[in-house]
């Protein structure tokens, strides 16, 4: 549910931010305290030293990962104007709720919490004169003359302005909060790089510093999550950020944050979840799919271990387990993860959306129809998507078992343009998708056209072949389906999506091919698609998809020329297609995957 969609309008920036309670404590003073301890380290007739601040904090992390979020909070509000430390667990938990909850009181919440917390952490950095405030951050003095507490300032305030921004993205549609948001993210960045450039001079000099493996963890993890985020993003617009300061090395960016999680700073678990982010959510949904599961569970183990019932950690495991195959276990610990708390429905409705992707790859419609209407009634993160996924699964059930749910599934498609909202003043791309292929059902018609196979084209447009790619059965029984529902099309008489829909059922013929090892006739498949090309009335999208899908079959031929090849034409002679944005994310993964530099 943290999809792509909402991803790459707005979840990207703050992905990186979204666990920042996510750590386990290193510091020996914490590792013997109990989780339920209520006695404060500090009462409140005392200031709050860094020291004090760091080990409650890490107290109140390990109350959010054994799902105690409620306490957590209780043990962080106290503080949360007088301790940096505090205001940005605090504000970071109230965050995170915000962006799952989808809310907009919990995302004015949000937006107030962490005014808040900026102000917290501006008392605590270092002043300028007004001279220095027109230079650079390093001008401002030598280095060795912030104190240690001005330096960790730094790196809180710039981990408070970048959730700030995630949130003012989705605040509402003004195009100015749009621009405030780009301004907090770049001024997050540059306080980042100053922060790395102040961590050399000190490994440099050799500058003692009580807590300096805290601050270079935040920087680590700064660093590390900027750069991988950045290279993330497509050959057009990284250029564009590179005019403007901006740069993104995945590589440096994966090292950052490895050398992070190695250390024992309060971030080290953070970056380890940053990194399990990557490796089981993005590089599937916009990337090439290919997934780094060996060290996915190396990161995931410690955890596990220490927290066996919470929340984040069981959902990473059936995450890994989806991944590698193993889709009953996937199952048995998303339903775990369930049950394991009832503070926050959020993390019920992230489950729901995986499990009813499961029962999509097991053809299991009745129960992928149950989570669908689970997430209809209780998320409010896209209903547009959730109505249209409902409709579509119940296109996949016979009409006698439709009626049994007493659902109308033309209603139902009918519902979803109603339902769409707009992020920073702009659709989201799932939603958009779901809107045009509803329009077959729009009252203005003289009749419903019936879409073919709308639940795997949504399977496909969310990556999903990748994942059933790891089971035969499931890619066997997939093509069953879609033979059968191509041999339907060919006997019916000939309409305005006739082309449309023959392209859909031959580029998901060819990815269940592919899948099952098949080149020679999964190429025909995809060859059929593009030769159609003028032929195609609506859904555009078909040919550059296709391209990237023939792509894939060259390279895994050993015929990479070919390969890069027809990811340039789908990337430079194809616009404003459905989902093009999803596409050239996933055009630019495979790029840089193949050690190609993307050219124009």
């Amino acid at each position: 549910m943290l999809s792509a969609a909402s991803a790459t309008s707005f979840l990207m920036p703050g992905l990186v931010q979204i666990w920042q309670q996510a750590a386990i404590p290193s510091h020996p003073v914490i590792r013997n305290r109990s989780l339920d301890s209520t006695d404060h380290l500090m009462s409140s007739s005392v200031k709050m030293d860094l020291e004090s601040g760091l080990e409650e904090c890490a107290v109140a992390l390990n109350l959010f990962l054994n799902n105690k979020f409620t306490d957590a909070l209780e043990l962080l509000q106290p503080w949360a104007k007088n301790s940096m430390y505090h205001a940005l667990g605090y504000s970071t938990i109230v965050v995170l709720q915000a962006i799952m909850t989808f809310e907009q009181q919990d995302i004015q919440n949000g937006i107030s919490a962490m005014k808040d917390a900026l102000q917290t952490c501006q008392k605590y950095r270092k002043k300028c004169t007004v001279v220095e405030s027109f230079s650079s951050f390093l001008s401002r003095g030598s280095l060795e003359q912030m104190t240690e507490e001005e330096m960790h300032a730094e790196i809180c305030y710039a981990e408070c302005l970048l959730q700030k921004a995630a949130l003012t993205f989705v605040q509402d549609e003004n195009m100015i909060n749009f621009i405030k948001g780009g301004m907090k993210i770049r001024t997050s960045y540059q306080i980042y790089k100053e922060c790395l450039s102040i961590l050399h001079v000190i490994q440099k000099n050799g500058v003692e510093q009580q807590f300096f493996y805290e601050f270079e963890g935040g920087v680590k993890l700064g660093i590390g999550a900027f750069n991988l985020m950045l290279s993330l993003l497509p050959a057009r617009i990284i250029r564009l950020l590179e005019f403007i300061g901006f740069s993104g090395n995945r590589e440096l960016g994966l090292l950052q944050l490895r050398e992070g999680a190695s250390g024992r700073s309060m971030r080290s678990p953070l970056c380890c979840l940053t990194m399990l982010a990557f490796h089981t959510y993005i590089s599937l949904i916009l990337g090439t799919g290919e997934v780094n599961l060996v060290e996915a569970e190396s990161l995931l183990a410690p955890f596990l271990q220490q927290f066996p019932n919470g929340a984040i950690m069981l959902f990473y495991h059936a995450r890994i387990e989806l991944l590698k195959g193993n889709v009953e276990k996937a199952q048995e610990v998303f339903r775990k993860c369930i049950t394991v708390q009832e503070e926050w429905k959020q993390f019920h409705h992230l489950c729901y959306w995986e499990l009813m992707w499961i029962c999509v790859f097991q053809q299991n419609w009745m129960k992928a129809y149950y989570y669908s209407d689970l997430l209809c009634k209780e998320s409010k993160w896209s209903k547009a998507t959730y109505v249209f996924l409902k409709a579509a699964i119940l296109s996949m059930l016979p009409e006698e078992d439709v009626m049994e749910t007493k659902e109308n599934v033309v209603t139902l498609f009918r519902q979803v343009d109603g339902l769409k909202q707009r992020i920073a003043g702009k659709s989201i791309p799932t939603e958009k998708f779901a809107v045009r292929k509803s329009r077959r059902y729009s009252p203005s018609l003289p009749a419903p056209v019936k879409l073919v196979l709308p639940a795997l084209e949504m399977m496909y447009i969310w990556n999903g072949f990748p994942v059933v790619c790891k089971r035969k059965d499931l890619s066997e029984n997939l093509l069953l389906t879609i033979e059968k529902a191509e041999a339907t099309i060919q006997n019916e008489n000939f309409s305005d999506y006739s082309a449309d829909d023959e392209c859909l059922v031959k580029l998901l013929k060819g990815c269940c091919l592919k899948n099952l090892q098949r080149p020679l006739q999964a190429e025909l498949c995809f060859s059929h698609v593009i030769q159609s090309e003028k032929l195609l009335k609506f859904d555009h999208y078909l040919v550059p998809f296709t391209l990237f899908e023939l792509a894939f079959l060259y390279k895994s031929q050993g015929e990479i020329d070919k390969a890069i090849k027809a990811l340039e034409t789908a990337r430079n002679n194809y616009k404003d297609y459905s989902m093009e944005s999803r596409l050239h994310f996933r055009i630019q993964a495979a790029l840089h995957l193949w050690k190609r530099p993307p050219s124009d």
